[in-house]
Protein backbone atom coordinates (compact mmCIF):
# COMPACT_ATOMS: atom_id res chain seq x y z
CA UNK A 1 0.00 0.00 0.00
CA UNK A 2 1.30 3.44 -0.82
CA UNK A 3 2.31 6.09 1.68
CA UNK A 4 -0.44 8.61 2.43
CA UNK A 5 -0.44 12.13 3.86
CA UNK A 6 -3.13 12.31 6.58
CA UNK A 7 -4.06 14.71 9.35
CA UNK A 8 -4.38 13.43 12.91
CA UNK A 9 -8.20 13.46 12.59
CA UNK A 10 -8.10 11.47 9.32
CA UNK A 11 -5.63 8.97 10.77
CA UNK A 12 -7.84 8.59 13.82
CA UNK A 13 -10.87 7.89 11.61
CA UNK A 14 -9.04 5.21 9.64
CA UNK A 15 -7.73 3.49 12.75
CA UNK A 16 -10.97 4.10 14.68
CA UNK A 17 -9.26 6.05 17.44
CA UNK A 18 -9.42 9.65 18.65
CA UNK A 19 -7.24 12.36 17.04
CA UNK A 20 -5.26 12.67 20.29
CA UNK A 21 -4.54 8.93 20.27
CA UNK A 22 -3.48 9.20 16.60
CA UNK A 23 -1.03 11.98 17.50
CA UNK A 24 0.42 9.87 20.33
CA UNK A 25 0.75 6.92 17.91
CA UNK A 26 2.61 9.07 15.35
CA UNK A 27 4.92 10.32 18.06
CA UNK A 28 5.56 6.77 19.32
CA UNK A 29 6.38 5.43 15.83
CA UNK A 30 8.39 8.58 14.96
CA UNK A 31 6.58 9.02 11.69
CA UNK A 32 7.58 12.00 9.51
CA UNK A 33 5.36 15.08 9.90
CA UNK A 34 4.91 18.31 7.97
CA UNK A 35 2.65 21.33 7.98
CA UNK A 36 -0.03 21.90 5.35
CA UNK A 37 -1.01 25.29 3.91
CA UNK A 38 -3.97 25.55 6.26
CA UNK A 39 -1.73 25.00 9.35
CA UNK A 40 -2.69 21.42 10.08
CA UNK A 41 -0.08 18.76 10.67
CA UNK A 42 0.18 16.09 7.97
CA UNK A 43 1.68 12.70 8.70
CA UNK A 44 3.31 10.41 6.11
CA UNK A 45 2.01 6.98 6.96
CA UNK A 46 1.81 3.56 5.35
CA UNK A 47 -1.25 2.00 7.02
CA UNK A 48 -0.05 -1.52 6.23
CA UNK A 49 3.03 -1.02 8.38
CA UNK A 50 1.06 0.11 11.42
CA UNK A 51 -0.35 -2.84 13.31
CA UNK A 52 -2.66 -1.01 15.63
CA UNK A 53 -5.72 -2.50 17.14
CA UNK A 54 -7.56 -0.18 19.51
CA UNK A 55 -7.67 -1.46 23.06
CA UNK A 56 -11.14 -1.53 24.42
CA UNK A 57 -11.07 0.04 27.77
CA UNK A 58 -13.31 -0.61 30.64
CA UNK A 59 -15.96 1.98 31.10
CA UNK A 60 -14.69 5.27 32.42
CA UNK A 61 -16.83 5.02 35.52
CA UNK A 62 -15.05 5.81 38.76
CA UNK A 63 -14.78 3.09 41.38
CA UNK A 64 -17.91 2.78 43.47
CA UNK A 65 -20.07 4.28 40.72
CA UNK A 66 -22.45 1.32 40.82
CA UNK A 67 -22.84 1.76 44.55
CA UNK A 68 -23.55 5.48 44.13
CA UNK A 69 -26.11 4.73 41.42
CA UNK A 70 -27.82 2.13 43.59
CA UNK A 71 -27.86 4.52 46.53
CA UNK A 72 -29.33 7.31 44.39
CA UNK A 73 -32.08 4.96 43.22
CA UNK A 74 -32.76 3.94 46.81
CA UNK A 75 -32.89 7.62 47.83
CA UNK A 76 -35.42 8.26 45.07
CA UNK A 77 -37.64 5.41 46.29
CA UNK A 78 -37.32 6.62 49.88
CA UNK A 79 -38.30 10.14 48.84
CA UNK A 80 -41.34 8.74 47.03
CA UNK A 81 -42.26 6.76 50.15
CA UNK A 82 -41.79 9.87 52.27
CA UNK A 83 -44.10 11.89 50.03
CA UNK A 84 -46.70 9.12 50.26
CA UNK A 85 -46.39 8.98 54.05
CA UNK A 86 -46.78 12.75 54.25
CA UNK A 87 -50.08 12.56 52.40
CA UNK A 88 -51.24 9.74 54.67
CA UNK A 89 -50.15 11.73 57.73
CA UNK A 90 -52.01 14.76 56.40
CA UNK A 91 -55.18 12.67 56.23
CA UNK A 92 -54.63 11.39 59.76
CA UNK A 93 -53.99 14.94 60.94
CA UNK A 94 -57.32 16.15 59.53
CA UNK A 95 -59.07 13.16 61.17
CA UNK A 96 -57.38 14.01 64.47
CA UNK A 97 -58.44 17.68 64.28
CA UNK A 98 -62.01 16.71 63.40
CA UNK A 99 -62.17 14.31 66.36
CA UNK A 100 -60.73 16.99 68.67
CA UNK A 101 -63.49 19.40 67.60
CA UNK A 102 -66.09 16.69 68.09
CA UNK A 103 -64.70 15.90 71.56
CA UNK A 104 -64.79 19.56 72.54
CA UNK A 105 -68.42 19.85 71.45
CA UNK A 106 -69.38 16.71 73.36
CA UNK A 107 -67.60 17.96 76.48
CA UNK A 108 -69.48 21.27 76.24
CA UNK A 109 -72.78 19.38 75.91
CA UNK A 110 -71.86 17.16 78.87
CA UNK A 111 -71.01 20.17 81.02
CA UNK A 112 -74.29 21.85 80.09
CA UNK A 113 -76.24 18.66 80.88
CA UNK A 114 -74.41 18.36 84.20
CA UNK A 115 -75.34 21.93 85.15
CA UNK A 116 -78.96 21.28 84.18
CA UNK A 117 -78.97 18.07 86.26
CA UNK A 118 -77.67 19.86 89.36
CA UNK A 119 -80.28 22.61 88.94
CA UNK A 120 -83.05 20.01 88.51
CA UNK A 121 -81.93 18.16 91.66
CA UNK A 122 -81.98 21.38 93.65
CA UNK A 123 -85.47 22.15 92.41
CA UNK A 124 -86.62 18.59 93.26
CA UNK A 125 -85.23 18.92 96.79
CA UNK A 126 -86.99 22.27 97.24
CA UNK A 127 -90.30 20.91 95.93
CA UNK A 128 -90.05 17.77 98.08
CA UNK A 129 -89.60 20.00 101.12
CA UNK A 130 -92.66 22.03 100.24
CA UNK A 131 -94.66 18.88 99.50
CA UNK A 132 -93.78 17.37 102.87
CA UNK A 133 -95.00 20.59 104.48
CA UNK A 134 -98.31 20.41 102.62
CA UNK A 135 -98.86 16.75 103.56
CA UNK A 136 -98.62 17.48 107.28
CA UNK A 137 -101.85 18.27 109.10
CA UNK A 138 -102.35 21.96 109.72
CA UNK A 139 -102.07 21.62 113.49
CA UNK A 140 -98.72 19.92 113.24
CA UNK A 141 -97.48 22.66 110.90
CA UNK A 142 -98.64 25.29 113.32
CA UNK A 143 -96.91 23.53 116.21
CA UNK A 144 -93.67 23.27 114.23
CA UNK A 145 -93.86 26.93 113.33
CA UNK A 146 -94.08 27.88 117.00
CA UNK A 147 -91.53 25.33 118.09
CA UNK A 148 -88.71 27.52 116.80
CA UNK A 149 -90.02 30.67 118.44
CA UNK A 150 -88.68 31.28 122.00
CA UNK A 151 -91.26 30.78 124.75
CA UNK A 152 -90.67 34.20 126.26
CA UNK A 153 -91.69 35.89 123.05
CA UNK A 154 -94.94 33.94 123.09
CA UNK A 155 -95.64 34.83 126.72
CA UNK A 156 -94.92 38.46 126.15
CA UNK A 157 -97.22 38.55 123.11
CA UNK A 158 -99.97 36.59 124.88
CA UNK A 159 -99.82 38.90 127.90
CA UNK A 160 -100.18 41.96 125.76
CA UNK A 161 -103.12 40.60 123.91
CA UNK A 162 -104.85 39.72 127.21
CA UNK A 163 -104.40 43.26 128.58
CA UNK A 164 -105.68 44.95 125.53
CA UNK A 165 -109.06 43.20 125.80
Amino acid sequence: MPVEMLTYAELGERLKISPEAARALVKRHRLPRSRSNDGKTLVQVDLTEINHSPVTRASQTPPGHDLVTALKEHIATLQADLAEMKTVAGGHRSDFERECDRTNKLLAELLKANIETVAAREKVAHLEGRLSMVRQPWRQRLAEAFRHVPLEALRWNSGRSARSH
